[in-house]
């Protein structure tokens, strides 16, 4: 039996990238899963498409969970459909680099409401539904919370919230059967990190300091997704945990 059988998941921004790779992950371990995306149907449908063409259950719900109405409607949309909810994975996030003279109010207000408030309303629905045998949160951050580069205060910022509230909600839900960790990525091959001006400069600058040697790939993320969302998992809360390669 597949460790997560009968276990329902939902995983935000999950049309491309990192979180299309833990939707799958999570849905061939055995787990239903809502595959929530903000504004790429056709990525989160395709995503969906390939769950099912595995045999798993998945279903592509939109929320924008910037806004904390959106976030408690897709909470409830996974109840509806599945259930009940055992796992949430935070992974939908913005990251936009600017140097400090350039940074204006609709910047920052764009990475924190979406990094810091979407995560933080997605969980609090997410915990009033998860039933009495409890669940698992796994808050998708980054290295840039552990060593912030130059031009991305802000979003190293929103990070260095993630990992604040991965603790203090593991302390908090813990009683309640619970556990709230975090995964910390560094550079993957992403549709995105392709995009990025310089990525194949900043690739080049962080290989040296990768002892893998090489660059991450999603489902290198996805794999420790899927175990902390599993009972082997279950005495392991408030963990910061890189996933990175070794990258120093």
């Amino acid at each position: 039996m597949a460790r997560l059988t009968g276990k329902v998941a939902v995983v935000t921004g999950a049309s491309k990238g990192i979180g299309a790779a833990i939707a799958q992950e999570l849905a061939k371990d055995g787990a239903s899963v809502i595959v929530n995306y903000a504004s790429s149907a056709p990525g989160a449908e395709a995503v969906v498409a390939n769950i099912q063409k595995a045999g798993g259950k998945a279903k592509a719900v939109r929320a924008d969970v910037s806004k904390p109405a959106e976030a408690k409607q897709l909470i409830d949309a996974t109840v509806s459909e599945f259930g009940g909810i055992d796992i949430l994975v935070n992974n939908a996030a913005v990251y936009d680099f600017l140097p400090l003279q350039q940074i204006t109010e609709a910047h920052f207000d764009r990475m924190f409401n979406l990094n810091v408030r979407g995560l933080l309303f997605a969980t609090q629905a997410a915990a009033g539904a998860i039933g009495e045998r409890g669940g698992s949160i796994i808050n998708i951050g980054s290295m840039a919370s552990q060593a912030p580069p130059p031009g991305g205060s802000v979003y190293s910022a929103t990070k260095a919230a993630l990992d604040a509230l991965t603790r203090s909600l593991a302390a908090e839900l813990g009683p309640r059967k619970i556990v709230v960790n975090a995964v910390l990525p560094g550079p993957v091959e992403t549709e995105g990190a392709q995009s990025m001006p310089g990525w194949d400069q900043f690739k080049t600058q962080l290989l040296p300091r990768t002892p893998l040697g090489r660059i991450g790939q999603p489902r290198d993320i996805a794999t420790v997704v899927s175990f902390l969302a599993s009972e082997d998992a279950g005495w392991i809360t408030g963990q910061i945990i890189p996933v990175a390669g070794g990258l120093h």
